[in-house]
């Protein structure tokens, strides 16, 4: 399998989920800052120019984090990183589209890559703002559904390679205080072995 990657971004979730399957796969970086994403190397690949991209054994191309990450967990059965049950699956599905169609694109990605959402520099600093108050109303709402359980869907399941992602971001890139069970989350995620080797592998220490 082939990993198309950015250090640091929303792709570090789908690192760590294989680096959890013990399964071999080639992690190809891209650098978003010189605009790796948009040249027809790449756009050979992943036509739609953005990260996560996975290409699998038999040559296929799979898109979009959450469905990457459900296929990682559905292909790897021993882990039981798809919730039993379907009021499980479903609560895990829920986090995952409110993340990747909400909270990081609406909150996070106005902060990061303003540019995104006007032309004119000057209109910046309001959508940064904008940014900060949907990502900190995102992480209230995510704190509020995991309540007092150790992850998402109860035990340990894809939708918590999301949730990372955007912990990590609020904690480790903007060096801001999370809910504290959301802390304690984003701690019990740091603690794996396969989280800590795939920050090691894009540089971010372990």
């Amino acid at each position: 399998m082939k990993l198309f990657y950015a250090p640091g971004a929303c792709s570090i979730g789908i690192h760590a989920l294989l680096e959890e399957t013990g399964k071999p796969y080639e992690a190809i970086r891209l650098n978003l800052s010189e605009g790796d994403q948009r040249k027809p190397e790449y756009a050979a690949v992943n036509p739609k120019g953005k990260v996560p991209a996975l290409v699998r054994d038999d040559g296929r191309l799979l898109t979009e984090f959450a469905a990457i990450a459900w296929w990682i967990g559905l292909a790897n059965p021993e882990l039981k990183l798809i919730p039993q049950g379907i009021d499980a699956q479903a609560q895990a599905l829920s986090t995952l589209s409110y993340i990747t169609g909400t909270v990081h694109p609406q909150g996070f990605t106005r902060m990061f890559r303003p540019n995104y959402f006007t032309p004119h520099e000057a209109e910046y600093d309001a959508i940064r703002a904008l940014g900060a108050e949907n990502a900190n109303k995102g992480l209230a709402i995510l704190s509020q559904e995991l309540g007092e359980k150790s992850y998402v869907a109860g035990d340990l399941s894809v939708a918590d390679y999301a949730l990372f992602y955007v912990t990590w971001w609020k904690a480790f890139r903007l060096k801001e205080e999370l809910p504290a069970n959301l802390a304690a989350h984003y701690a019990r995620m740091l603690a794996r072995p396969a989280v800590q080797r795939a920050l090691a592998a894009e540089g971010f220490g372990g």
